[in-house]
This record gives structure tokens, C-alpha cells and sequence, in this order.
């Protein structure tokens, strides 16, 4: 098996809290390969989204490592992990987090314009056009529907082909038929560019269209990584 893509070594994650600190992940030990679909189960507040931030360098560990790309990524400045996710990594959260300025196609160029990519209008469009969203690339966040803002997201965490998609409860705030549309365009836009794939998600038939499966259980893996059907991977 090729190196991990993604490797977390003993991590541990301690936040501050009203009360003093918190350990929310304690000795998270998993390995993500290239071009696998991952999800991450658990119940809430079990620290699947708080790993996932790890993976992408939104936080840092407290103890422990944390690899992605080959790169130790607490070693690394601020800069530095923009660069990377700008560049490697994309990530779509529940909320969406589009830019209630600007346009559909805006946001999507957004990114590829601070890479510098001199046809990120162009780039943009095409992406529009893999979500279905042509007619509305000239609308604002707020005249889109829920499903539609995270197609937009969609599009523009898959614009830099990242080697690694990153989404947190991407069907969280959608009704079932909207999430069933966007689990679809998930999986296929990683299918057309070859991109590992880690999802957070409550949802069993989400989870099940994923090649392994790692429960979390109070910051803790409660199983190792098993295949959609539950067999050791």
C-alpha cells in the first residue's frame, strides 16, 4: 500500500474552555491513503469535525503529529498551511461559508485568484457547470437555496483540483432530497479529479458509500478503519 495521504500519530487536541482546558481528541492514531474515501462516525461531540480540522491544519494538535501531503504540519506557519490548503486541500463545511458579497462565480474564483491562476473566471464557470449551476453564477448567496450555496461550496473546494476534499456534515442543513443531489456531486466531482475524499457524517447511507469507515467515540477511536460493510480494512 502506498504511504498515507493523511496521518495522525498519537494527536491530541486540548481547547480552552469556560471551565479550563478540554481535551477534545485524545491519541488519535489513523492513516488516510491516496485516493480513498474515508468517513468519520460517531455521535455529536465525539471530535470527528475536531479531527478533520486537524487533518486540514485549521488546528493545530496539542501532542502528537500530524502529516498530510508528506508534510508535518506542526511544523509549519500560518502561511505555510494556507499555501497547503489553498493549493492541496479542499474543504467544504455545513454552512457553507460563502462570501454574502459576492456572486456564485466570484466565489469559486475567489481561491484560484489569490493562487493565481490567470483563468480562474474560466475555471470557475467550469465548475458551476459540474454542479449545475450555470444560470446562477451571477446570483448572490442569499438568492440561492441552501442546496444551491453548498453546490457553490462544492465548486469551489474542488476548482484547485485539491489532492485531498475535506467535508464537515456536507448534507447537515439540507432537506433529504437537496443532500441526496449533493452526495451524488461529491462523489463524482472526487471521482473526476482523483482527490481523496474524508467526510464527517451522521448519516448511515452516507457513511456506507465510503471505502472505510473509522468510529470515534469522546475524542477516542473506538474501532479501527473498516470497510462500508464493517469488516477489518
Amino acid at each position: 500500500m502506498t504511504d498515507p495521504v493523511i496521518s495522525l500519530l498519537d494527536a491530541t487536541l486540548t481547547l480552552d474552555g469556560n471551565a479550563g482546558p478540554v481535551e477534545i481528541l485524545h491519541g488519535l492514531t489513523l492513516d488516510v491513503h491516496r485516493g480513498e474515501t474515508l468517513g468519520l462516525v460517531g455521535p455529536s461531540g465525539s471530535g470527528k469535525s475536531s479531527a478533520l480540522m486537524l487533518m486540514g491544519g485549521l488546528e493545530r494538535a496539542t501532542s502528537g503529529t500530524v502529516t498530510t501531503l508528506g508534510r508535518d504540519l506542526g511544523t509549519m506557519s500560518e502561511d505555510a498551511l494556507a499555501r497547503l490548503r489553498r493549493d492541496h486541500v479542499g474543504v467544504v463545511f455545513q454552512s457553507f461559508h460563502l462570501i454574502p458579497t459576492m456572486t456564485a462565480l466570484e466565489n469559486v474564483a475567489a481561491p484560484l485568484e489569490m493562487a493565481g491562476h490567470a483563468d480562474a473566471m474560466a475555471r470557475a464557470r467550469d465548475e458551476l457547470q459540474a454542479v449545475g449551476l450555470t444560470a446562477r453564477a451571477d446570483h448572490y448567496p442569499a438568492q440561492l437555496s441552501g442546496g444551491e450555496q453548498q453546490r457553490v461550496a462544492l465548486a469551489r473546494a474542488s476548482a484547485p483540483r485539491p489532492d485531498i476534499m475535506l467535508a464537515d456534515e456536507p448534507t447537515g442543513n439540507l432537506d433529504s432530497a437537496s443532500g441526496a443531489a449533493i452526495v451524488e456531486l461529491l462523489f463524482g466531482l472526487r471521482d473526476r479529479h482523483g482527490a481523496t475524499l474524508v467526510l464527517v457524517t451522521h448519516a448511515p447511507d452516507l457513511a456506507a458509500r465510503c471505502d472505510r469507515v473509522a468510529q470515534l467515540r469522546d475524542g477516542r477511536l473506538v474501532t479501527n478503519a473498516t470497510d462500508a460493510a464493517g469488516a477489518p480494512a
